[in-house]
């Protein structure tokens, strides 16, 4: 299904939703910016330990598609999820805690940058193994679906992942069954190193599941009006029991594909191309222009946003690291 935008619906779009919600969205994604800085700060400062992958530069795909959902949806992420279980309503603190591997952590600090969990959110887990969260997000929709329900399932993941076998057998069963899952391929151009020219035979994602009889779509990953726009026909797709819907969101990670990568792969010029596409500014301009914010709204966000980073950050330093007689604690299912 090809979507596409005029100035028009634009402005229809930016109308149609609520002034406070745009400002929530704006925050969220400013939240997203500021606390992956400082993420990249603290892990330079050996502060955070193992892998890191930051989200900078992706924040209007989770922040369009959250702002689609219900509170009782689920949400499946990958090992680049700090922005996705942000954008899913989970305390700041308890996420920059989890980073720092301490107890007050959404996962106890025992999962890390990686293995972000938060139940009350319905978020139901960063997953280490490209691909590894779509067999899961099948399970978790076929859990709504044996149980009566109406949520949906969304499951990120990145170009790298459309490769696996995981992500076929996931589609073809989700589709069988008419799962309500949907599945968001936040394409960033690059797996690692690797450009998805070199990786996929057809590197225009969303005609590898034609195969599969999904509904699918590509979005500008930059661009959250366009992505809350797909998104709400996509959820309420996924809601109505006709099954899974696929996303592409064609997107772009300003950093390396983690903190040791310094990116050489690529030219600063296509860097810089992108910067201009910018999904915060691009947004940022839209509202002032349509007079939704003023310029004093956005330095409260920008004041507002930094505090609360600040505040992360002091609470993950004075918070105190898991004992080690919790060593198995919430690991098992069963005590051992």
């Amino acid at each position: 299904m090809a979507i596409t935008r005029s100035r028009t619906a634009e402005e229809e779009l930016l109308q149609k939703i609520p002034p406070e919600e745009h400002l929530q969205m704006y925050r969220s994604m400013v939240l997203i910016r500021r606390f992956e800085e400082m993420a990249g700060k603290m892990y330079m400062q050996a502060a955070i330990g193992g892998f890191c992958h930051l989200y900078i530069g992706q924040e209007a795909v989770a922040v369009g598609i959250q702002s689609a959902l219900r509170p009782d949806d689920y949400v499946m992420g990958t090992y680049r999820e700090h922005g996705q279980i942000l954008a899913a309503g989970s305390d700041p603190k308890a996420v920059m805690a989890e980073l720092f591997g301490k107890v007050t952590g959404v996962s106890r600090g025992k999962g890390g940058s990686m293995h972000l969990f938060d139940r009350e959110k319905n978020f139901m887990g960063g997953t280490a193994i490209v691909g590894g969260n779509l067999p899961i997000a099948a399970g978790v929709g076929f859990a709504i679906k044996y149980r009566g329900g109406d949520q949906v399932c969304v499951c990120y993941f990145g170009d790298g992942a459309v490769n696996e076998g995981a992500f076929h057998e996931s589609l073809n069963i989700a589709a069988l069954w008419k799962l309500p899952v949907l599945f968001v391929c936040e394409n960033n151009l690059y797996g690692m190193g690797t450009q998805v020219t070199r990786a996929s035979a057809v590197p225009d994602l969303e005609r590898r599941v034609v195969g599969y009889g999904i509904e699918s779509a590509q979005v500008d990953g930059m661009d959250l009006l366009a992505i809350r726009k797909l998104a709400d026909t996509a959820v309420q797709e996924c809601r109505s029991g006709r099954g899974p819907f696929f996303i592409e969101a064609k997107t772009y990670r300003y950093r390396g594909h983690s903190m040791a990568d310094p990116a050489t792969y690529r030219t600063k010029e296509e860097v810089e191309e992108w910067r201009v596409r910018d999904p915060i500014t691009r947004y940022e301009k839209q509202l002032l222009g349509a007079g939704i914010l003023n310029d004093d709204d956005i330095q409260n966000v920008s004041r507002e946003v930094d505090e609360i980073v600040e505040e992360s950050v002091r609470f993950a330093e004075e918070s105190p690291l898991p004992a080690p007689h919790e060593l198995y604690t919430d690991v098992y299912a069963a005590e051992i």
